[in-house]
C-alpha cells in the first residue's frame, strides 16, 4: 500500500491539474460505484437519509465512527453486516481494510457521524482509497447544528438578527490560537456561531471572549447529544454558560451556539411572505 500521506499529496496534486470528470457526470443524490462515505446524521436513526439507509442495509462491511453513531442505527440497519469501529485506528489500518474488502467484492460503507463535510476527515480517507484504485463518493447527512436548530424550534438565520452562520471550533491541540476566529464571529453581531468539538473547552472559550471585551450577556446555548434520547439543552450567556456546562458534567458531544438566533426572538418579518411576495423577483426568494 502507498503511504497514506503520499497518496493524499498525489491526489491533491491531480486535482490542481484537472477536474474530476465525476463532478459533471454525477449528482450528490446518486448511488455510484465505490465506497460511499455516508453521513449518519446527528444521532436519531430517523435522520439518516433514505439513500444512506439503503446503502447501509445492503452493506457487507460497515466501518463506523464508534459511539458517535447511534447503536440503534447500527442495530436497525446494519445487523447483517460486519461492523468495525474506526475509533483508535489510523489510515494505515483503515485503508487496507476497506480496500481489500472492496476488491473481494464486498459492499463497503464508511459511516461518519453528522455530515462528512463538517469536521469529518473524510477526504484524506477518500484520497488514500482512490490512490489504491478504489472509487469513493459522499452521501450527505444532517449535521448537528441543524438538529440543534430543530430542537430549539428556531432558525440559524433570522431576518434582522443573524444573516450569517459560522461553523467553527476552538483552539486546542489541533488548532493554534491564531486560527481561532470565534471572537471575530461574535464581534460581527449578526452571526450565529456554531462551535463543534468544543464541549470540553466551553469555560476557556468563554473566558477568552470575556477577556476580549465581548458582551457578557450575549446568549449562548449548548445542545448536548442533539436528537439522541438523552438530549439536553443548557441556556446561558457568555458569562454563565461555562459554569453551567461544568455542573452538568458534559465534556464531549455537545454543540455550542452563540447568538440571539438560538432564542428565536427579536426577528423581523421576512419579505418572502409579505406584500413584496406579489411583486418581487425570484432572485430574492432566499432573502428571508
Amino acid at each position: 500500500m502507498t503511504d497514506p500521506q503520499d497518496a493524499i499529496d498525489a491526489e491533491s496534486a491531480t486535482r490542481t491539474r484537472q477536474r474530476d470528470s465525476r463532478i459533471s457526470e454525477r449528482t450528490a443524490g446518486e448511488v455510484q460505484e465505490g465506497v460511499p462515505f455516508i453521513g449518519a446524521g446527528p444521532g436519531d436513526p430517523g435522520l439518516l437519509t433514505v439513500t444512506g439507509r439503503e446503502l447501509v442495509e445492503a452493506a457487507d462491511l460497515v466501518v463506523h465512527a464508534g459511539s458517535l453513531v447511534n447503536s440503534e442505527l447500527l442495530e436497525e440497519y446494519c445487523a447483517d453486516a460486519e461492523q468495525v469501529s474506526s475509533v483508535g485506528k489510523d489510515l494505515e489500518e483503515l485503508i487496507p481494510l476497506m480496500r481489500d474488502a472492496y476488491r473481494n467484492g464486498r459492499n463497503v460503507v464508511r459511516l461518519h457521524s453528522g455530515d462528512p463535510a463538517v469536521y469529518g476527515a473524510a477526504l484524506e480517507q477518500m484520497d488514500a482509497l482512490e490512490h489504491e484504485g478504489v472509487p469513493t463518493y459522499i452521501v450527505p447527512g444532517v449535521t448537528s447544528a441543524f438538529a440543534a436548530s430543530a430542537t430549539l424550534r428556531t432558525q440559524l438565520t433570522l431576518n434582522g438578527v443573524a444573516n450569517h452562520v459560522a461553523f467553527t471550533r476552538p483552539q486546542g491541540k489541533t488548532l493554534d490560537p491564531d486560527e481561532d476566529h470565534i471572537g471575530e464571529f461574535v464581534e460581527m453581531g449578526d452571526v450565529t456561531t456554531c462551535i463543534y468539538l468544543g464541549t470540553h473547552a466551553v469555560d476557556e472559550t468563554m473566558d477568552r471572549l470575556l477577556a476580549e471585551g465581548h458582551d457578557p450577556d450575549t446568549p449562548v446555548t449548548v445542545i448536548y447529544h442533539a436528537s439522541w434520547p438523552d438530549e439536553d439543552v443548557i441556556e446561558g450567556t457568555i458569562a454563565t454558560i461555562g459554569e453551567k456546562v461544568d455542573a452538568a458534567g458534559y465534556r464531549a458531544s455537545a454543540l455550542v451556539v452563540i447568538g440571539e438566533a438560538a432564542q428565536g426572538t427579536g426577528y423581523e418579518r421576512s419579505y418572502l411572505y409579505g406584500d413584496w411576495a406579489n411583486g418581487g423577483s425570484n432572485e430574492s426568494e432566499a432573502d428571508d
